[in-house]
């Protein structure tokens, strides 16, 4: 009996101390984009495995549980899935590798590498959803950030933490735009997400828009339009969290995200596949959750650390500014740029309606006489705007408005300030300067009208 219980405790001891069974499901149901599985119990956000023909598995992601059934959203194709097929949960808890060898690298959704340059050299691994930051302890916006773009600096200028919106429709020149503010701006490093876009848009953002210069100093997410709606969603995650690791390591990031809008469909496209109901125009209660916790991660840390200010591009179908997703992002964005369809039509790049834009943390990072200047431009450029037909027709007079001369005047001079070349930069300071030049020429000589 002693050798037996001898052999039972030698055994004992070869025992790892916890012993944890392995569970594992099966599928059951496939609608749509939606997979449904039994018998493994998981938490809501939890990753799986599951077990395809010819040996392959895909990874999935839990959406959403009804009872004892999980709704799982796979992140790739699902081709040669077939009923009872096993469900493994992932031991991983979801952790992302970042570090400096992120720099001039390109990722997708799961943070993969794209450019066949070989793994990403991980300094640390942090997970996926990071804590956010308490807004009582974030550092407040008191410095200017130079994005570049003279139009911006001079008259929507951009703080260091702060969140725009880039409102456009197709075609007006928003990619470009971004592009150039990756290679002019003076932030330490610049995160680029490319959220649902065409996937022949991304190798001509890389490297005719952003070039080779612009790469160096920047981190590419695509997840172009053809990705699951799962990994476009953790694309948009996956760039904010790149962004905020930067930051809390007292870098000066420029988060760059195209587009705010596709993030959002992904989430409707998730959120209808489960059945939630659609409330605005197709659009479930969950997209308007999670476009402010999306929103908000990015901006200021803690006093004395970094910054993400991020640009986030928001599609106007039809130019319609009452779009709901557009609608919800100016409520929880600093300011909005308009990018306008006549002006690109007119050949004026970049199209920036001036007039339709604003930053709402202007006073707070630009000198009084800097913003007053920049009000006096919007007055005149306004003016000018509202008796542009009767100019045109030549039915306004000379001399019936003191300000309306001014603005017939300055107007040349002022639409070229607004206009700028792609290989041309716009510094913060010779912004300023030159929209300081623009009133510091001789007023016109009012010409009185032969009836006054």
């Amino acid at each position: 009996m002693s050798s037996l219980d001898d052999q039972l405790a030698r055994y004992q001891r070869s025992i790892p101390a916890s012993v944890s069974p392995e569970v594992s499901g099966r599928l059951t149901r496939v609608v749509g984009l939606t997979l449904e599985a039994v018998g493994c119990p998981m938490t809501l956000g939890e990753r799986c495995l599951i077990e395809v023909r010819g040996g392959r598995v895909v990874e999935a992601e839990v959406v959403g549980f009804a009872d004892q059934h999980v709704y799982l959203m796979p992140l790739a194709s699902v081709e040669g899935l077939q009923p009872g097929a096993l469900v493994k949960p992932m031991t991983d808890v979801g952790k992302i590798a970042v570090g400096p060898g992120l720099l001039g690298r390109v990722l997708n959704g799961a943070g993969d590498p794209l450019d066949g340059l070989g793994p990403v050299p991980a300094k640390h691994h942090v997970d996926l959803y990071g804590e956010p930051v308490n807004p009582l302890h974030r550092a407040p916006i008191r410095q200017p950030l130079d994005v570049g773009i003279r139009a911006i600096n001079s008259l929507l200028s951009v703080g260091l933490g702060q969140r725009l919106g880039l409102f456009a429709g197709s075609g007006v020149g928003k990619s470009v735009l971004l592009g150039m503010m990756t290679r002019f701006t003076s932030a330490d490093i610049t995160v680029v997400g490319l959220v649902g876009e065409r996937g022949r848009e991304v190798k001509e953002f890389i490297e005719d828009i952003l070039g080779p210069e612009g790469l160096q100093r920047s981190v590419v997410i695509a997840s172009p339009a053809d990705d699951s709606p799962l990994m476009r969603l953790r694309a948009a995650v996956l760039t904010t969290r790149i962004a905020e690791y930067f930051r809390d390591r007292g870098k000066n990031v420029l988060l760059l995200m195209d587009s705010l809008t596709r993030f959002a469909q992904a989430q409707r496209e998730i959120a209808l596949s489960v059945g939630e109901p659609p409330a605005t125009k197709g659009y479930p209660p969950s997209v308007f959750a999670k476009l402010p916790q999306l929103v908000e991660r990015a901006g200021n840390g803690l006093p004395g650390g970094g910054s993400v200010t991020a640009f986030y591009t928001v599609l106007t179908e039809g130019d319609d500014q009452q779009d709901p997703i557009a609608d919800a992002a100016r409520a929880i964005l600093d300011g909005h740029i308009v990018l306008s369809r006549r002006l690109a039509e007119e050949g004026h790049y970049p199209a920036i309606d001036i007039e339709a834009s604003i930053s709402r943390v202007m006073p707070q990072v630009s000198d009084p006489q800097h913003l007053q200047q920049a009000q006096l431009f919007k007055q005149l450029y306004s003016r000018y705007q509202q008796t542009r037909d009767l100019i045109s027709v030549g039915a306004y007079v000379a001399g019936a408005d003191r300000e309306t001369d001014v603005a017939i005047d300055r107007y040349p001079h002022m639409r070229k300030f607004l206009q700028q070349g792609l290989q041309e930069p716009g510094s913060l300071d010779t912004s300023v300067a030159g929209l300081k030049s623009l009133f510091s020429m001789p007023a016109p000589v009012a010409v009185k009208s032969p009836n006054s």
